[in-house]
């Protein structure tokens, strides 16, 4: 009776409004001194009271924009996320406020009383603030890790961190899936500028400053209170090891190998009191991690300790082999606590409970995993005499907080620490007084100086900075207002025009925004040319020219840097561009350092280490030295056109390219035959593309009557896995492609290159062959000679 009975008067606090209102868990709060009190027997309590369904529903995480309040006040979901893309009411650009007001209904839903004395367990709310709360309009964008990696600072991390918390904590959310600790050994995976460095050891007490800075130090008293968050480190483990960088992908090795380098990070965020980790999507040595018992538990909690939550990632557990994402016990077997399923979760719910009566799943299990929930949350005063809706906590609505002086200032330090200077032949830092010449695009876009996980998943230069990034600071403005406070000039002219001449250019360059998979690069060639054009004209002018580069990992940059009189790999330094004119004019010391090799020659491929780098991790010029300069060998196969054909190309079929299925021939690319079906579908323009529906064993040729040259070349997107063994045919050379197919899968269009790697003797034609049904869409295939030793990829 004491149970429902407090439970029923802090419900009607909500309703009316008291903003000190507490939620009962049956935990007795307050001054009942003969209550239970440890950690263990509350949850213990909290366990012995809980139904079944209470208790699946706190391991099944959906997102905001596939259920409702009424579904969370009925299911009673122990957490929920925001998508890369999601937002309140499907608004990824709501105002703060809304944000917040989306969190106190989520939890006034969970928090309502439950009959027969069961307890109520309020949610909590997680999301992706891996540089900042950059989910939120007006919040402050710090560096991506890459960046920060190259300050060897942790205690700018934990400040980093802390503002971070600040920021989340003020939207009423409770929990950020950051830090990423991958360490990036293949530059051309999608999420390097996620990690640190390349090197364990620069990563693990940078990881383990920011989940300190988060959460708070272990030994604080606030720690996980008022404006602090709930930490995860991510991935576990090897993320960043996946074979040729591909999302998702595999990575091959002996174990102990393999942990020695990418399990390094974890101990240290452990020790450091990471309260959650998140399984990552790879697989190691053909096992999926969100399967991985031996890993999961085994290496995880056995060898390193850990005894919080293991998170899963977006749907991960759904690639596990004999699961859906609505039907994988398996993943709860090897160690996954809480299923992150974003639309799925009414049938995993309903699988789950089925599961656990027939067997399959142990009831220890269910409660083993219930009960790392609780604890999180005992920690954090979700559950417990502090518990309140997120708008009366502490930091719940401050929204001077949001993209404060203060945390801006921390980001601009950040940034001038991030900058790497690679080149100064003397022109660097700008004199005083002198009239200077900011070029190219990207200098004044704050969406491309973000990069991907800035207000949208991938990024996105159509965010401009006036409407997505208020108060923050554009590389060209910084430069504008820095010359004018060193007594000379900035215009800004995206194409390098000028009137006057100018005493010196700074040419702002690099990629354009992207996240996870679709960063996915085949080489680590920057092919974009709007930058080298630049550098050159100004060469050519005789003008000083500062090259200062934007992006997510070291690429091959010898044009460039041969043309630029000084080179800055500034990363993606986020929102707060005049930390970047802090160094180029002297107002702060050059200090950043290389966190990964920088490659020396054009062959596409990763460096790690000294052997091939034209810079090795730890390189840096400070502004005092001048260093002469030396001509970079500019060759790149890459780079130079060689014979190419194309076989299909914008609907239409090269004459001399043959397709046929089962041996009877498709004209011009459709209709059907030996168990395959062709039509048009719109890839850019009307039916500029193709869909084939592989059945059964059915077999889809294409060919050309000359011996042609050169690679095989594929446009293709993927709608769902192979549902059987898929095999690729190249002159003669039978490869099983079945796994690359089912890392690609979903993941949109995605290029295919066959070389001599896989395929000696790449022969007249290609064929793939299907053991099952599986549907492929095709918008080109071409034939290109490539550099030797390039790698097939998928």
């Amino acid at each position: 009776m004491r149970v429902g009975l407090l439970a029923a008067v802090a419900a009607a606090a909500l309703v009316c409004g008291c903003t000190q209102a507490r939620i009962d868990t049956g935990t007795l709060p307050s001054a009942a001194a003969t209550a239970v009190t440890s950690e263990d027997a509350q949850v213990a309590d909290l366990l012995a009271r809980m139904s079944l369904e209470r208790k699946v529903a706190q391991l099944i995480q959906p997102q905001i924009n596939s259920f409702t309040p009424e579904d969370m006040e009925r299911y009673r979901f122990g957490s929920y996320l925001n998508g890369g893309n999601g937002g309140p009411g499907g608004n990824e650009f709501a105002p703060a406020a809304q944000w917040l007001a989306l969190a106190d209904e989520m939890y006034l839903a969970s928090s309502k009383p439950l009959p027969g004395g069961e307890p109520v367990i309020p949610t909590m709310w997680g999301t992706d603030a891996v540089h900042g709360h950059t989910n939120v309009v007006g919040a402050t964008v710090f560096p991506h890790n890459i960046g920060l990696g190259a300050t060897r600072d942790p205690d700018l991390l934990r400040r980093i961190g802390a503002a971070t918390a600040a920021e989340i904590a003020a939207t009423g959310i409770d929990w950020n899936f950051s830090p990423t600790v991958a360490v990036a050994r293949d530059d051309r995976w999608g999420r390097t500028y996620e990690s640190y460095s390349e090197d364990p050891d620069i990563v693990a007490p940078l990881g383990a400053a920011l989940v300190e800075g988060l959460q708070g130090g272990k030994s604080e008293p606030q720690r996980l209170r008022g404006a602090r968050v709930i930490a995860t480190a991510k991935h576990f483990f090897a993320d960043g090891g996946t074979a040729q960088g591909v999302d998702q992908g595999d990575v091959n090795g002996d174990i102990e190998a393999l942990k020695a380098i990418h399990a390094k990070p974890y101990p240290a965020a452990i020790a450091a009191g990471v309260e959650t980790i998140m399984a990552s999507f790879n697989s190691i040595n053909g096992v999926k991690m969100h399967g991985n018992r031996e890993l999961l538990t085994g290496v995880l909690r056995g060898e390193m300790g850990f005894t919080g939550l293991v998170v899963g990632d977006w749907n991960a557990h759904g690639q596990i082999d004999g699961c859906k994402v609505d039907d994988c016990p398996q993943a709860l077997l090897a160690g996954l606590d809480v299923y992150m399923v974003p639309d799925d979760w009414k049938a995993l719910h309903a699988n789950l409970v089925a599961q656990v009566r027939d067997g399959t799943i142990p009831m220890a299990r269910i409660d083993e995993a219930v009960g790392r929930v609780l604890r999180v949350k005992l920690r954090a005063g979700i559950i417990g005499p502090e518990s309140r809706r997120p708008s009366a906590r502490p930091a719940g609505g401050n929204w001077a907080l949001l993209g404060s002086p203060e945390h801006r200032a921390i980001a601009r330090e950040a940034v001038a620490k991030s900058q790497v200077l690679l080149k100064n032949d003397g022109v660097l830092p700008i004199a005083s007084g002198a009239k200077v010449l900011v070029a190219g695009s990207a200098a004044d876009s704050v969406a491309q100086a973000a990069g991907g996980w800035s207000l949208t998943w991938q990024g996105g230069l159509e965010l401009d900075n006036a409407t997505y990034f208020p108060g923050a600071t554009s590389i060209r403005a910084g430069i504008e207002a820095a010359a004018r406070e060193a007594g000379g000039s900035a215009a800004y002219s995206a194409d390098g025009s000028y009137s006057t001449r100018p005493d010196v250019a700074i040419v702002v360059f690099g990629e354009k925004p992207y996240a996870e998979f679709e960063g996915d690069r085949k080489t680590l060639v920057f092919a974009d040319e709007e930058g080298l054009a630049l550098l050159r004209k100004f060469d050519a002018a005789g003008i000083p020219a500062v090259a200062v580069f934007l992006s997510g990992r070291p690429m091959w940059m010898n044009r460039e840097i041969n043309a630029a009189d000084a080179f800055v790999a500034a990363w993606l330094p986020g929102g707060e561009g005049a930390g970047v004119a802090d160094v180029l004019f002297g107002r702060r010391p050059a200090t950043g350092r290389l966190g990964f090799s920088w490659p020396a020659q054009c062959d596409g491929k990763p460096v790690n280490g000294p052997e091939g780098a034209l810079f090795p991790v730890g390189y840096g010029l400070s502004l005092d030295v001048r260093q002469p300069s030396r001509r970079l060998d500019e060759t790149c196969g890459y780079l130079v056109a060689g014979p190419s054909s194309d076989w299909f190309s914008a609907g239409k079929l090269a004459n001399d390219v043959s397709v046929s299925a089962g041996g009877q021939p498709l004209p011009s690319f459709r209709g059907s035959a030996g168990g395959v079906s062709v039509r048009g579908i719109d890839y850019k323009r009307q039916e500029d593309a193709r869909e084939i529906v592989f059945g059964p064993g059915a077999t889809l040729s294409l060919s050309q009557p000359a011996n042609g040259t050169g690679a095989y070349r594929i446009l293709y997107q993927l709608p769902a896995q192979p549902a059987g063994p898929v095999t690729l045919t190249v002159g003669g050379n039978t490869v099983d492609i079945t796994r690359q197919l089912a890392l690609s899968a979903g993941k949109g269009w995605r290029e295919m290159i066959v070389t001599e790697a896989c395929a000696p003797n790449l022969g007249k034609g290609i064929a793939i062959t299907t053991a099952a049904p599986m549907t492929m869409q095709v918008a080109s295939v071409s034939r290109e000679v490539m550099p030797a030793g390039a790698d097939c990829s998928f």
